[in-house]
């Protein structure tokens, strides 16, 4: 009866120590899982980031030894102008590492990002076209570059988002007509 009595008196703290233990192990588990979560999405983001980064960059040198192939047949242009032949050669290594760098973003982007870096991605081969089809030029070719550069904008605003960058506008396109010049001081 002794016994019965002292176990009696210590369930409580016998009970009180195995909610705890419980109760520890539940919230180190809740812990650990919301840790894991947070860093498995840093490390995405950081691989996302740069997937994108090299995307951009490959289909921006696509596009400027496009734009430079093409320059001479572009009033005030301002890149020099690229022998054709040499040109060539560079977008053929160009359109190579576009390519590869597409694979990243169709693995890592979101939809919204896939879609835009599509966008962009066709109308750079656009001004691809028209510099491979050279001296043969293109009726718009205002218009094309004006599309690569506003698909380039959407490009980086999806990606941004896709990213959680915060931040004003990114636009490049628009920009030069929308800034005005300051006065200059006399």
């Amino acid at each position: 009866m002794k016994l019965l009595e002292t176990l009696l008196t210590q369930l409580p703290a016998l009970i009180g120590v195995v909610v705890g233990t419980v109760g520890t192990m539940i919230a180190t588990t809740v812990a650990e899982r919301a840790r894991w979560r947070r860093n498995q999405t840093v490390r995405w983001d950081e691989r996302r980031l740069d997937a994108y980064a090299d995307f951009a960059r490959a289909v921006k040198e696509v596009h400027l030894l496009a734009l430079g192939m093409l320059s001479a047949h572009r009033p005030g242009a301002s890149r020099p102008a690229l022998d054709r032949e040499q040109g060539l050669a560079r977008l053929a290594e160009a359109a190579e590492r576009h390519t590869l760098t597409w694979e990243g973003v169709l693995l890592l982007g979101d939809e919204a990002t896939v879609r835009a870096a599509a966008a962009w991605r066709h109308a750079v081969r656009a001004l691809e076209r028209a510099a491979r089809a050279l001296p043969d030029l293109p009726d718009d070719l205002g218009a094309l570059v004006q599309r690569a550069d506003e698909m380039r904008d959407g490009f980086y605003q999806a990606a941004r988002g896709s990213l959680g960058v915060r931040g004003g506008t990114v636009d490049q396109s628009r920009r030069p007509a929308e800034v005005p010049v300051p006065a200059t001081r006399r």
